[in-house]
């Protein structure tokens, strides 16, 4: 099937990009390093799902901000979609435009879907090293949730090894 989705799985570290966050701003992967990063793939603003998805994940801002994570999200609408999408549904996170070339990032992720010109519903946790810790692709009808997420995050801020947990840490 041609349009069938394969995310990158974890283990894999995570492709950079740089994407625009608003007409006259562009958020690079690689500012947000030391700190984990959800990355929330959706089909578009407006539709009713991703709307319902990403204020859930408005809902749960304490609890990233709590594990030290930046969730960010991706589409392959334009910057202006995503600034009055955002104030209509009071996101305080980024939402950046894979808008040209179209899904260029959702490509390079596996999670484009060529036949409909936009990005699957998929998430990927990254760790504060940009390796992939949690990768998943769900059906576009389906609201993933945040437990994955949230587990995996803690996880990650129970590892030692991590740089997570040494960013976060107060000195002494």
């Amino acid at each position: 099937m041609d349009d069938e989705v394969v995310p990158l799985r974890a283990t894999t570290v995570a492709p950079a990009f740089t994407l625009a966050r608003s007409p006259h701003a562009r958020l690079a992967l690689n500012s947000l390093r030391d700190r984990p990063v959800v990355l929330v793939f959706y089909p578009m603003d407006w539709e009713p799902v991703s709307r319902e998805e990403l204020t859930l994940y408005e809902d749960y801002a304490t609890d990233f901000a709590r594990l030290g994570a930046q969730v960010v999200g991706i589409s392959v609408d334009h910057a202006y979609s995503h600034e009055a999408f955002a104030r209509t549904a009071r996101l305080r996170f980024p939402l950046l435009a894979d808008f040209q070339p179209r899904g260029a990032v959702a490509r390079r992720y596996g999670v484009y879907h060529p036949r409909l010109g936009v990005s699957a519903r998929a998430l990927f946790v990254l760790d504060g090293r940009r390796i992939i810790r949690f990768s998943a692709a769900y059906p576009d009808l389906l609201n993933p949730g945040v437990d994955d997420v949230l587990t995996t995050l803690e996880a990650l801020d129970q590892d030692p090894t991590g740089t997570r947990s040494e960013a976060r840490r107060p000195p002494t």
